[in-house]
Order: C-alpha cells, then sequence, then structure tokens
C-alpha cells in the first residue's frame, strides 16, 4: 500500500468510527426512552386519550381521534426498542438522525397519550398554538440567517426583539396598530444599522457588539416600563391585531386553523421566510451575499462591495428582528412587560443553527421550539402530576437537546464571526 492510499483512507477510517460511535450512542438514548416510557407512561396508565381535531364551529367536523392509552405507549416503547437495537448492528449508523428524530417523536407522542389518559385534549388548538409561538423565533432566526450568511453573528437578535417589542407598544399606543408596527421594523433596522458599524466599520468583536446592544435595549426599556409606562398607562395600552381567516383554505381540517386561521404576524413570518429563501439562493444579489459570507476576498476580487453588502444584510436582519418583536405586543397582549421576549432571541439563535443558516429550515426548527412552548401551556390545563415549573423549562430544554444533538452536524458560513479588512 502506497502512502498516498494509506493517506486517504486514514480519514475514512476515523468517520466510520466516528459515525459507529454515534450510532451506539443513539441507540442507548433510544433503548432508555423506551424503557422511561414502559416504566412512567406504559405501567399503571388506564383509559382512553381523546384528540379533538376539530372545533364546533369549523367548517368540517371531524370525530375525536380516541387512543388506548395504556397499549399505545407499549406499543411505542417497543418501536423504541426496535429502534434502539437497530442502532447497533451493521448499517445502523446510515439511519442515526433518522432514528432518532422519530424515537423523540413517538416518545412525546405517548407523554401526550399519558397526560391526556381519561381526558380529552384540543390537538388542532395546540398545533394553532404552536404556529403562534413559533413567530418570533422563526423571525429572530430568520434574522440571524440574513446577518450570518454575510458573516456577521447576531447575538444581538434578543435585543432588537425587545426594542420592536417596546417601540410597537408605545407607538401603537400613539399611532395605531399600523404604526407601531412600521416604528418596530424601524428600530430593529436601526439597530441593525448600529450593529453593521460597530462590527464592519469599527471591526468591534461580534460577540461584544451584540451583548452591548442586548444590554442596552434591556436597561432602557426596562426603565421607561417602570418609571414611565408605570404613570402614563395610556403609553401602553396599543390595539392587538386580530386573527383572520383565509376563505377555503382556513377551512381544511386540521391544516387550516394552524396556517390559515392566523393574524398578520404569522402570515408575514411565512411570507418572509418565502422571500429570504428566493433572495439567498434565487438572485444573483442572494448568491453575492453568500459568497461574502464564505470567502470575503474572492467576492472584493471579482467586485463585490463586501461592506455595502453586510450592511444591508444586517440592517435587513434588524428590520425582521423589529417586526418579530412587535408580535409580543401588537400580535399578543397590546402591552410591554419588562424583558417579555424572555430568551426567544436566543432560541431563535439555536433555531437557526438546528435549521443549517437556511430560512425554511430556521422556520423548521422554530415550529419545534413553538411546540415545546405550547405544550407546556396546554398540560398545565390538564393538570398532569408534572409541577409547573417544569413545564415552563419546556421551551429551554428542547433547545438544549435539539443542538446538543444537531449542532455538530452543521456548518456555518465559513467565514462566520471573522472581520473583513480591504487590502
Amino acid at each position: 500500500m502506497t502512502a498516498a492510499s494509506t493517506t486517504d483512507t486514514a480519514p475514512a477510517a476515523k468517520m466510520d468510527t466516528h459515525k459507529d460511535r454515534q450510532a451506539r450512542i443513539y441507540g442507548v438514548v433510544l433503548i432508555a426512552l423506551a424503557v422511561l416510557v414502559v416504566l412512567v407512561f406504559g405501567y399503571g396508565t388506564a383509559g382512553d386519550a381523546s384528540f379533538g381535531l376539530s372545533r364546533p364551529r369549523d367548517a368540517w367536523v371531524l370525530p375525536n381521534l380516541v387512543i388506548p392509552a395504556g397499549p399505545f405507549n407499549y406499543v411505542a416503547a417497543a418501536i423504541l426498542a426496535f429502534l434502539g437495537a437497530r442502532q447497533f448492528l451493521r448499517g445502523g449508523a446510515k439511519w442515526s438522525t433518522v432514528s432518532i428524530a422519530i424515537g423523540l417523536a413517538i416518545t412525546v407522542a405517548a407523554f401526550l397519550v399519558w397526560a391526556t389518559a381519561g381526558k380529552s385534549f384540543s390537538l388542532v388548538g395546540m398545533l394553532q398554538a404552536t404556529m403562534v409561538r413559533a413567530v418570533p423565533i422563526a423571525l429572530g432566526g430568520l434574522a440571524g440567517v440574513l446577518c450570518e450568511r454575510v458573516a456577521v453573528v447576531n447575538i444581538a437578535i434578543e435585543g432588537m426583539l425587545l426594542a420592536g417589542a417596546f417601540t410597537g407598544a408605545l407607538m401603537g399606543s400613539l399611532l395605531g396598530g399600523w404604526g407601531g408596527l412600521a416604528a418596530a421594523v424601524v428600530i430593529g433596522g436601526l439597530f441593525g444599522f448600529i450593529l453593521a458599524a460597530l462590527v464592519v466599520t469599527y471591526r468591534m468583536d461580534q460577540i461584544i457588539a451584540g451583548v452591548v446592544i442586548n444590554l442596552f435595549v434591556l436597561g432602557v426599556t426596562s426603565y421607561v416600563s417602570s418609571q414611565v409606562f408605570a404613570e402614563y398607562r395610556f403609553l401602553n395600552n396599543a390595539p392587538v391585531f386580530r386573527s383572520f381567516k383565509i376563505p377555503l383554505l382556513g377551512d381544511i381540517p386540521v391544516i387550516g386553523p394552524m396556517l390559515f386561521n392566523q393574524n398578520l404576524f404569522v402570515y408575514g413570518a411565512l411570507i418572509l421566510v418565502g422571500v429570504a429563501t428566493y433572495y439567498l439562493f434565487y438572485t444573483r444579489y442572494g448568491l453575492r451575499a453568500r459568497s461574502v459570507g464564505e470567502h470575503p476576498r474572492a467576492a472584493d476580487t471579482l467586485g463585490i462591495n463586501v461592506y455595502r453588502t453586510r450592511y444591508i444584510n444586517v440592517t435587513l436582519g434588524g428590520m425582521v428582528a423589529g417586526f418579530g418583536g412587535a408580535w409580543f405586543t401588537l400580535g399578543t397582549v397590546g402591552r410591554f412587560d419588562e424583558n417579555m421576549t424572555g430568551g426567544r432571541g436566543f432560541i431563535g439563535l439555536a433555531a437557526m443553527i438546528f435549521g443549517r443558516w437556511h430560512p425554511v429550515g430556521a422556520l423548521s426548527a422554530a415550529l419545534v421550539f413553538g411546540f415545546a412552548d405550547s405544550l407546556q401551556q396546554k398540560l398545565a390545563l390538564l393538570r398532569t402530576p408534572i409541577p409547573s415549573e417544569f413545564l415552563a423549562m419546556a421551551p429551554y430544554i428542547a433547545t438544549i437537546v435539539v443542538v446538543a444533538g444537531f449542532v455538530g452536524r452543521s456548518r456555518p458560513p465559513a467565514a462566520d464571526g471573522k472581520p473583513y479588512v480591504k487590502e
């Protein structure tokens, strides 16, 4: 065997070893989940779980989905054990990602059946809430995609969301809903421009710049909320954009209420994801933006203005985050509360990573986190024996699990986080 062939086979063998080790880890996790489902969700569980697939006022009313809780969870445990055992067999590594994804979905289904045993649960209502709660996370992730595709790490998404929420409440109280929405988008774009100036022109550390913006926005909004809004309550009483149903599409069972009977922010998020996908992957401007994120010096030699491209994309990302921030006030309660974003900007970053720096991927990941968020709200109504504090942790636990399990598989743009100095 020649030295060249030895060099070529070594990385391949190392990669195969890594995949086999990962497959065994996933196998252990799946078998552990099978044991959990049997002992906690299966043993002693009696009664039927009834899931509502429609509401009485829907055009087409579907019968409830009734599932015998105990037998279902025993079958779920058997499937988990099979998937886990398969990971130890030859060729199991090829299906590791699919197996763990199916296993997690089955575990969640078993948990839902256990929590709903002997009760009734509106599945369509939870799916509708999932879409609503995924909106700020999806828009935060989309803001991160637009920034990191041009190699600017945007840790300030949380601050931009909070600024959008605050401005939406304040200006919405003075100018109405549309005025507040426009102001939230503008303030988000302003903070995006400030971030671009700090990291592109002055080459400040991108992480520090983002943290500074987050702390600044948190301090200003907290002060105004406690000192000004407490005394002048009329400044914190904005109108809320109500849901409206799209004719025909909104009448589709299950999917209709989830996608086509929502408010402006849900429709806006879906449209922005589609527009961003088309912009980044099907236009020459998007190609230029991605080239700046992958190899800015090569892009510069081809005549692309690296600085201007980064300014534009980071400002656009800030505007998207400002729109997402307005959801907290103009899309839900109509008033601003201190630190009401609750870390959704950071979860948006996790959604961006899990979604592999793609707008559609970020939306898909946001739906996972939105599902966890809506799940803890719905389970509180079912009065499960799980303490409410643990239920409130569900979105953040989902973030840890998803990022810990999949972040190693994602590859950011090659120049991500690196300042560019034109020669």
